[in-house]
């Protein structure tokens, strides 16, 4: 396929017809997108996430041992979708004709691990995605022409505290797909599950990895980061609704925070934006109630 520069017009127009082409797709086997719509709850319905963790898994501090991780994603997607195997849990995932833009996290003290990012890679191209149609990034996702005219997403990023947010999460991630990041700054980023309206962004999110091998628990002012508030957690957090892994992450940084300080600590700022998600931009559930937590692996002090 060749990709040349499209009109805002164009890709307005090609947003909403992979918004409701992702809906469709999504819905009909899993049931995935009725959470990221916000629309068709059924009583008693509830988004799944999954929790795996693997106690061997690091080498070195947010080091993944590559066989471990691979296996680590394949056993949550196999979960999160229901199927057989791996490679059909993936063929559920993405599709052959799919331009697959993987949005990672490159924030030097904790970014996405290369070792998930190709583990994710690798199993899109066995899916049937083409390599040349496959994109790796974190900024300037404006100006690349892959994820302006990607059909589908997969996000990622590592869970930290953040000075702004409360957390850097897998709402936050998103916000590279504007060229001002500090506009959705105010009122500690309530908002930002606005950027999952974007044409570029809405109805395109396949599937949502939290990573959790060292999470960030605590910090203070901008871009601060010390050892000392990481801990090996060794896991990954996986679901096709992005608030509520985000809510099941917030929960066991919560944990981790009473542990170690010995008392109730809450997140300052608190991370709002993710309950906004829900309550006020209907992207999917925050509410620990409506959430299906599967647990995969090994689970000592799993905090939840």
């Amino acid at each position: 396929m060749t990709r040349k520069t499209i009109t805002r017009r164009k890709l307005i127009k090609k947003g909403a017809l992979a918004s409701i082409g992702g809906f469709l797709y999504l819905n009909s086997p899993v049931k995935a997108m009725k959470t990221i719509s916000g629309t068709n709850k059924q009583a008693g319905w509830k988004s799944r996430v999954i929790l795996i963790r693997d106690k061997d898994l690091l080498t070195d501090f947010n080091k993944p041992k590559p066989d471990r991780i691979l296996t680590m994603i394949d056993q949550a997607v196999v979960a999160l979708t229901g199927k057989g195997d791996p490679l059909e849990a993936w063929k559920e995932i993405v599709k052959p004709d799919d331009i697959l833009g993987i949005k990672t996290n490159v924030w030097n003290y904790l970014p996405t691990p290369p070792e998930l990012e190709q583990a994710i890679k690798t199993r899109a191209m066995e899916a049937g995605v083409r390599d040349e149609n496959i994109g790796i990034k974190d900024r300037g996702l404006t100006r690349e022409p892959l994820f302006q005219e990607a059909t589908a997403l997969i996000n990622t990023r590592p869970l930290r505290t953040h000075a702004w947010s409360g957390v850097g999460s897998l709402i936050k991630n998103y916000i590279m797909f504007i060229d001002n990041p500090a506009s959705l700054h105010g009122d500690s980023c309530a908002d930002l599950a606005s950027l999952w309206k974007l044409p570029e962004v809405e109805g395109k999110t396949r599937l949502n990895v939290l990573v959790m091998l060292n999470p960030l628990f605590h910090g203070v002012g901008r871009h601060h980061f010390s050892k000392e508030y990481t801990w090996e957690y060794c896991g990954l957090l996986v679901g096709f609704d992005p608030v509520a892994v985000d809510s099941v992450g917030i929960r066991i940084l919560q944990a981790k925070r009473k542990e170690f300080f010995g008392e109730d600590r809450p997140l300052n700022p608190p991370a709002k934006h993710v309950f906004l998600a829900d309550t006020r931009h209907k992207l999917g559930t925050a509410d620990p109630e409506k959430i299906e937590l599967i647990k995969l692996g090994w689970m000592e002090k799993s905090l939840i």
